[in-house]
């Protein structure tokens, strides 16, 4: 997979070098948010970038069916983190960046490599299963290359 980067990188690398600076700042930002996207779509169907479903999440005991008491719909997990103001792009005329950044970056370290970390303030220690956030899959690349192409011939 590092070595596909790689080719994409060089491959990219010379086509973007035929652009002046701000040509090549717009066209990378296009790209990035192109990926962005398509990161926030996968992290919506609950899919790592290798399409391994997520470990579910675990049963809060809290939320039984007490009689008389209305139950919690189930929520997808994630549905802030993958909005555009915590999945932020960051494009300049030589590199792009799609990712979490700030204090949200910890929750989202935590589920991507399966850290431990405190519910609360005071709570427990809770281990938690991995669930990878970002990657880039064969999709992905290909999708890069297509926005760039696209974002090129305009």
């Amino acid at each position: 997979m590092s070595d596909d980067l790689k080719a994409l990188e060089q491959w990219a690398s010379v086509l973007l070098a035929q652009l002046d600076p701000t040509q090549r700042r717009k066209v990378n930002l296009q790209v990035a948010q192109d990926l962005r996207r398509s990161q926030q779509q996968r992290i919506k169907a609950q899919m790592t970038p290798e399409g391994i479903a997520y470990t579910p999440r675990k049963p809060r005991k809290d939320l039984r069916g007490k009689k008389g008491r209305i139950k919690r719909q189930k929520t997808a997990m994630f549905t802030k983190l993958r909005t555009n103001s915590y999945l932020k792009v960051k494009a300049d005329g030589n590199e792009i960046a799609v990712g979490f950044f700030g204090r949200v970056a910890r929750i989202a370290r935590v589920h991507q490599f399966g850290l431990n970390d405190r519910v609360s303030k005071n709570g427990p220690d809770v281990k938690y299963d991995q669930r990878k956030l970002l990657g880039l899959s064969t999709e992905d690349h290909e999708l890069i290359r297509k926005s760039l192409l696209s974002q090129l011939i305009k």
